[in-house]
């Protein structure tokens, strides 16, 4: 996932979580507003309590590898906000991965 399709400020995150519709599961909660400009931003974010900076960082380098394998980044036009939930931690990546391709589906962000 490039950095362009990156949410990244504070701010940003606050009003997606604030304004945006929600979808969930066991594994991610997922904030979303749709947008009629550019293409879509993603931004991931979970609690220190999962791990270590070491741990939280490979959780979200998996995640962003999830995102750029099922979303179209040109097409879709969302932002969103996933926040990593503890039963992350109990699956496997393809198990995580298909429950957030649910979720999208769900969300009907795909």
């Amino acid at each position: 996932m490039k950095k362009i399709n990156r949410v990244r400020k504070s701010q940003e995150f606050q009003k997606l979580i604030h304004t945006g519709k929600k979808a969930a599961n066991a594994e991610f909660a997922l904030y979303y507003l749709p947008k009629k400009e550019e293409m879509n931003r993603i931004g991931i974010t979970l609690s220190k309590k999962i791990g270590n900076a070491v741990e939280r960082n490979k959780l979200k380098r998996q995640v962003r590898m999830m995102c750029q394998d099922l979303i179209d980044f040109e097409t879709c036009k969302y932002d969103a906000i996933i926040i990593v939930r503890f039963a992350y931690k109990n699956h496997d990546y393809l198990t995580n991965k298909n429950s957030l391709e649910k979720l999208f589906n769900k969300a009907t962000m795909m």
